[in-house]
């Protein structure tokens, strides 16, 4: 079949400049591997960007077909070029489209990537998730919320922005920085001393929970990691596969996982991303629907434990998507 690999390589494919750049992207070598293993699997591939040319681009290379049959899908790694709620802007296209693809649709990026929002989601199915608040000055009332604070942009990820504050100077900087420098809301969050657990899952309807993965800290002053550390190799914490902790807690965090995912309209595969707290109280951090899975990530670590190679787990995120649409995978 003909898939389409859309990423975001380049910025320059817009009308204007204009709102928020986005600080993320997989990048022209992990576009490059998941191409060559779509060809692995038998498939014919092209690489793109997406862009305001993305449209032209798919009707070049998968023309129309039948509606029951369309002649290729986008394998999505595009996590868009600016503006609000970026991860959104692809699949909202090829829904316009009608071209099928791979992962979260626009609600569900959309859902997972407003931070507050989530947290709400999860909060109203009953999951646990740190104490929160949102602010734009700083100033504002942090009611019962207790010292150390974490203080994030409200629509970002991969750590973008993320400062961990201990006294209420620190945090009216930190909220500045955030209102500044993204031009967002902050989430004000209590920061949860302990263990962290990212779990990643794959598929729909039976979705298959992957090893759990723990970041290492060692005996690390700083027990959480900013956007630097994640983007330097010799910063970054190592990773533990499966991670270390009880079978029961195990349990408690696939399920909560799950719901999780539910609650948030995923698709696909997604890593949901847990604290542990001093009681052994697992508590939702954040949900990620686009997680890099490339090697070194804590989705590929999972993946690989759980027996995929990386052909298999690119084809089988491919197969994934093709089940949710034409109600099998690919011969």
């Amino acid at each position: 079949m003909r898939i389409a690999i859309v990423r975001n390589d380049e910025t320059t494919g817009v009308i204007n400049r204009f709102g928020q750049s986005c600080p993320e992207k997989f990048g022209r070598d992990s576009g490059n591997r998941v191409a060559a293993a779509l060809q692995e699997g038998g498939h014919e591939t092209l690489l793109c960007e997406g862009d305001k040319e993305l449209l032209a681009t798919l009707e070049r290379f998968m023309p129309p077909a039948s509606q029951a049959c369309p002649s290729g899908i986008v394998f999505n790694l595009a996590y868009g070029i600016q503006g609000e709620s970026r991860l959104t802007h692809v699949p909202a296209m090829l829904e316009m489209a009608g071209v099928p693809y791979t992962g979260s649709g626009p609600l569900g990026h959309g859902l997972a990537l407003d931070k507050v929002i989530a947290k709400r989601l999860i909060r109203d199915r009953g999951l646990p998730t740190p104490n929160f608040r949102v602010m734009r000055h700083g100033t504002e009332s942090t009611g019962e919320l207790r010292f150390p604070m974490i203080v994030k942009p409200r629509h970002e990820s991969d750590s973008c922005g993320v400062q961990l504050v201990h006294e209420p100077a620190q945090l009216r900087q930190a909220v500045e920085v955030i209102v500044t420098q993204f031009a967002q809301d902050a989430l004000v969050e209590e920061y949860i001393e302990g263990q962290e657990i990212w779990v990643a899952l794959l598929g729909n309807e039976e979705l298959e929970v992957l090893p759990l993965v723990e970041q290492d800290f060692g005996d690390r002053d700083t027990r959480f990691v900013t956007w630097a550390a994640k983007h330097m190799e010799a910063a970054a914490p190592p990773k533990i596969c499966p991670a270390q902790i009880g079978s029961s807690l195990a349990t408690v965090l696939r399920d909560i996982s799950v719901a999780t995912f539910l609650a948030c309209q995923c698709r696909d595969y997604a890593r949901i991303d847990f604290r542990i707290d001093r009681s052994g109280q697992p508590l939702v951090l954040e949900i990620n629907t686009m997680p890099g899975f490339d090697t070194g990530n804590a989705y590929a670590l999972a993946a690989m434990t759980a027996g995929y190679s990386f052909s298999g787990l690119v084809n089988r995120i491919l197969d994934v998507a093709h089940t949710r649409y034409f109600g099998s995978a690919f011969p």
